[in-house]
């Protein structure tokens, strides 16, 4: 869970929530290091139990072969895909976490292909990866450095999968209360919106991707899934490029 306070967050928003945001932001940070054992637990609890089950919601769109998780987490989807076959390596800057994934993926025989380190200098070669996939970033997805970084390293055609927010849409009083909790967290804004599927489009077209914004509906909640997709021909230079 890596909130995203800054794009859903406004100078409008109520003095309390402003706020309490400024807490999360904090928190969040020592869950997703220092307490990152506690990691799941708190995604559940703030989901009612979705989180998972959200995340997962990206893998009938990953076919590979090649495929890079940037911000991998506690590595649920590391190893749902590679018990599905898919060649897959996870980047994280969060050392605890690579270390939860790491026994996560080797306690089921599997050799997990893990490193640390930044997206803004992802240390991989040019044009190496079918696909990209980001669950629940934060607002390090929407860099330009990020963006032309992930535009480098993916293969002409390449695709991008970013799922960026989900809403909870179950109207029972604890649904309606997780959903409040889960907006002041800062995954998702108050309601879906044209509006918001243009937001967050934005920063991957002028980035040189051609992008798909896809909405999805489970039961009692909703998901936003961003498909951004190499050109064929690259339309522009990343920073590594030479003019």
């Amino acid at each position: 869970m890596k909130p995203n306070h800054s794009r859903w967050m406004t100078g409008n928003s109520p003095l309390h929530f402003r706020l309490l945001a400024s807490f999360l932001r904090t928190f969040f940070k020592l869950l997703y290091h220092q307490l990152a054992w506690s990691y799941d637990w708190v995604a559940a609890l703030v989901s009612l139990g979705k989180w998972q089950n959200w995340i997962f919601t990206v893998i009938p769109f990953i076919e590979g072969p090649e495929v890079l998780e940037i911000g991998h987490g506690p590595g649920h989807l590391l190893l749902a895909l590679s018990e599905a076959g898919i060649h897959i390596v996870g980047l994280d800057e969060s050392p605890q976490m690579s270390r939860q994934a790491h026994h996560r993926i080797l306690r089921k025989g599997i050799n997990p292909l893990l490193t640390n380190g930044l997206a803004q200098f992802l240390p991989f070669p040019d044009s190496h990866f079918h696909q990209v996939v980001a669950t629940f970033p934060s607002e390090y997805i929407y860099d330009p450095l990020v963006l032309a970084e992930i535009y480098r390293i993916l293969m002409p055609g390449g695709e991008l999968l970013v799922l960026p927010v989900a809403w909870i849409t179950g109207q029972k009083w604890y649904d309606r209360i997780a959903a409040n909790l889960f907006r002041v967290t800062g995954q998702s804004p108050e309601a879906y919106t044209p509006d918001i599927a243009t937001e967050v489009s934005k920063p991957f077209q002028e980035s040189g991707f051609i992008v798909r914004v896809e909405i999805s509906e489970t039961e009692n909640s909703r998901i936003l899934l961003l498909h951004a997709v190499k050109h064929e021909y690259p339309t522009f230079y990343s920073r590594n490029s030479s003019d």
